[in-house]
């Protein structure tokens, strides 16, 4: 089996698929630069990540897979899993090997389908490249709802609103769309200190049509005027009502619980612990 290291980003991935149609080599165990290489594997193929080559093969999806097989394949690059690269790979490769075409307007998110639909290889739920790339792309979806539901705001004092986050995915910018909705008219920063960028939007005002947020990062983060490590603002910015307002949600928070009902299993699955340290009801 020839191996093929690639430099672990999606255009070095799609390159490596052209590569082996190129070569015509169909067995190809892929590597990220730096892994360990298999015992007696030979000299690897070193992938050169080609962004013409890679925009071929892209094209070449979407003409044999439908809009949201490919959401799927984008969405479970997200995960940044290693796990991720040689099913993900062998996937692709199918799909240029395979003569079935997709039902237009066919979903292929995972979900049952009615039988004797026609479908394209995202359906296949019995192939194990086409299982791995699914399940990874679930779970990548879970987080980005996870994001929704335990982001926590703080307010500056010139009104601006930041929250931290530090997601198992990259998911940031799946969520952008929900907070753009929710917080039309106000300023906000949520920034992913794991990855170390963020969405910024300024407020919009005078009945003009609302920004979209954009995309930053800092060059010295030791200079950002919170704490990267459980995302609080630093006292001399933050909000004198928002102190008081987090006061208020511990408090509340305490208060509903009922010692007599807890369940720390259950609360552990409902609310992961890795989210707590940005959540103001868990941080006093």
């Amino acid at each position: 089996m020839q191996v093929y290291t690639f430099d672990n980003t999606l255009d070095g991935l799609l390159t490596a698929v052209f590569d082996s149609f190129s070569l015509r080599q169909q067995e190809v165990m892929l590597l990220t630069e730096g892994e360990q290489l298999t015992l007696f594997a030979g000299e690897p193929h070193v992938v050169a990540s080609d962004e013409e080559k890679a925009q071929r093969v892209w094209k070449g999806l979407e003409k044999h897979l439908l809009g949201e097989s490919l959401r799927v394949i984008t969405i479970s690059w997200m995960s940044e899993e290693r796990a991720l690269n040689q099913p993900l790979f062998n996937l692709i490769c199918k799909v240029f090997r395979t003569t079935t075409k997709p039902t237009p307007g066919q979903s292929t998110l995972p979900c049952r389908q009615p039988q004797g639909m026609r479908t394209d290889i995202m359906h296949n739920a019995s192939d194990p490249d086409v299982l791995a790339v699914r399940n990874i792309c679930r779970r990548v979806l879970h987080e980005q709802l996870r994001m929704k539901q335990f982001v926590r705001f703080q307010k500056a004092k010139d009104g601006t609103y930041l929250a931290v986050v530090s997601p198992d995915h990259n998911v940031l910018p799946l969520v952008v769309d929900h907070f753009e909705d929710r917080f039309r008219d106000q300023a906000w920063l949520i920034y992913d200190a794991k990855r170390h960028y963020g969405f910024y939007k300024d407020a919009s005002g005078g009945g003009k049509r609302p920004e979209r947020a954009i995309r930053i990062s800092f060059e010295d983060e030791a200079k950002v005027p919170f704490d990267l490590a459980n995302g609080k603002l630093n006292d001399d910015v933050l909000s004198e009502n928002d102190r008081l307002f987090q006061e208020l949600w511990r408090t509340y928070f305490k208060a509903i619980c009922i010692k007599e009902r807890m369940n720390p299993r259950k609360q552990l699955s409902d609310m992961p612990r890795r989210y707590w340290k940005y959540m103001t009801e868990k941080n006093g």
